[in-house]
């Protein structure tokens, strides 16, 4: 099944790597879109909307800002190291090169799993949403049927090649985009209720004590928003002059992105007519209350119509991620099966069985949740730690390559502002990830309490027993280490 690239497969190579075999179909707009819809403001603002309500107040919103600042720090990191090596799978490869096998192996470890739990948690967030859209009553059973039935669809939407997928990619963007805005702007219009200065009132949810940690623990919503940019770089060679398009479109991501999650959160705040039943916890869907409130059954239907492109694209988005990045360890030899999971369909330009993995893994892990009625959330609150923690792995690689000399040598460049602005990703990164590790339920079972960092733990754990009992991260001879030369396969 592996056979040669197409003659445009070579295109902006990367010297010292081997010849790509998937095809430059992707162009500047759907590379965006692609980033876009990983990041996808309706799936995050819908997803969590009534939870950071409920537990910040209207102020919750400045998370899309804080959260939006760090991370575009993160991207203009990112962009410059994508630059330099525009290799698929993303963090694994340029963990490799900045740093060196061991660090990279555990690096791709950690995002393919929080991948393959956040394609489950998107997948299984729609679930409620198709209920209300064919008119019956979600059970887990049917949220269960529904989200592997999204799985699927957005298998076969990916294995259908990199044009495909392009499409989706612009379809998804269009459509969500311009569904947030007739919506925001139908509820500023007709619905609105509050003034912008509800955003500086918690409207009691801080009880007596100061703010400031109820606003952290609310901040999820704008952790959980301000990645998929980096999907940008997992297709690196599938888009033609990598190191121009892709740094450009990771921060495009970010503005567009960033942009319209804030507005969509922003109109529905000022949509929500008692933000004290909210915290109560009397009305537990704001969201859903506010849609059919204001825009009738039919209009509701038709805006959640709207919603499930948006959560099938984010789902596809993610399966092309999680895909790239497996057949990417395995194109290493640094995975067991990688014989398989390396093979690559000539036809279609896309790794079958690594993609195929992208599928059924997480379609197990949602019927997973059916052994206990929060085994999901349980599960799902390890994918934003884990997403953070391999950013951030990538982060301290670039600051610990630069500090040994490391000069940037792509087509976009930070210059003098690079130390600075890898410092600022750095130290973001270290906070944001301590505010979501961190136990804020001293009511509930220790483990209930710590399940973020249990979580996390057992994931890394599991990784490195497998990495020193099979020794996969010293296969393969890929680059490693080689942006400082002196350190060459080194950890």
């Amino acid at each position: 099944m592996t056979t040669p690239g197409t003659p445009d497969s070579t295109a902006d190579a990367v010297p010292g790597e081997e010849k790509s075999e998937f095809r430059k179909e992707m162009g500047p707009w759907a590379n965006f879109a692609l980033g876009f819809t990983y990041l996808s403001p309706v799936v995050s603002t819908y997803t969590l909307f009534g939870t950071a309500l409920a537990d910040g107040g209207p102020p919750m919103i400045w998370a899309f800002v804080m959260a939006g600042c760090g991370q575009f720090l993160v991207a203009l990191v990112f962009g410059e190291v994508v630059a330099q090596y525009p290799v698929a799978g993303g963090v694994y490869p340029w963990a490799r090169r900045l740093w060196g096998k061991r660090w990279a192996w555990m690096t791709g470890w950690i995002y393919m799993w929080a991948l393959l739990v956040t394609i489950t948690s998107v997948a299984y967030g729609a679930g409620p949403y198709i209920a209300i859209l064919l008119g019956f009553r979600p059970t887990v059973h049917t949220t269960v049927l529904c989200t592997i039935a999204l799985i699927i669809i957005s298998v076969l939407i990916n294995y259908a090649g990199t044009k495909a997928l392009s499409m989706a990619a612009l379809i998804g963007f269009s459509a969500e985009l311009l569904g947030a805005l007739v919506v925001g702007i139908i509820l500023l219009t007709t619905h609105r209720f509050h003034g912008l200065g509800v955003l500086f009132d918690d409207f009691g949810a801080s009880g007596d004590g100061s703010y400031l940690p109820v606003f952290l623990g609310a901040a999820i919503i704008g952790f959980y928003q301000y990645y998929g940019f980096e999907a940008c770089g997992d297709v690196a060679e599938e888009v033609k002059h990598p190191g121009k398009v892709i740094p450009k479109a990771m921060r495009r991501t970010i503005y567009v992105g960033g942009a319209a999650a804030t507005f969509t959160c922003l109109t529905l705040l000022l949509a929500v007519v008692d933000y004290r039943d909210v915290i109560s916890g009397k009305d537990s869907d704001p969201v859903v209350r506010v849609l059919f409130d204001a825009l009738g059954e039919a209009g509701a239907r038709t805006v959640m119509a709207v919603v499930l492109i948006s959560f099938l694209s984010c789902t596809i988005s993610l399966q092309a991620a999680a895909g790239r990045l497996i057949y990417s360890y395995a194109r290493d030899e640094m995975i067991i099966g990688h014989r398989l999971l390396r093979q690559f369909s000539s036809a279609r330009a896309v790794p079958p069985y690594a993609l195929l993995v992208s599928a059924v893994l997480p379609a197990l892990i949602a019927v997973g949740s059916l052994i206990s009625e929060d085994a999901l959330t349980k599960i799902v609150s390890f994918a934003i730690l884990g997403i953070y923690a391999s950013f951030q792995m990538v982060v301290l690689a670039a600051l610990r390559a630069r500090l040994k000399g490391w000069k940037p040598s792509g087509e976009y460049k930070l210059g003098r502002w690079g130390l600075l602005v890898n410092l600022g990703a750095l130290a973001y990164g270290i906070f944001a990830i301590v505010n979501i590790a961190w136990p804020r339920t001293p009511e509930v079972p220790w483990y209930d309490n710590w399940i973020v960092l249990l979580s996390g733990g057992v994931v890394v754990g599991v990784g490195l027993v497998y990495m020193f009992t099979t020794h996969h991260y010293g296969r393969g001879d890929a680059p490693s280490g080689n942006a400082v030369p002196e350190e060459a396969d080194t950890a």
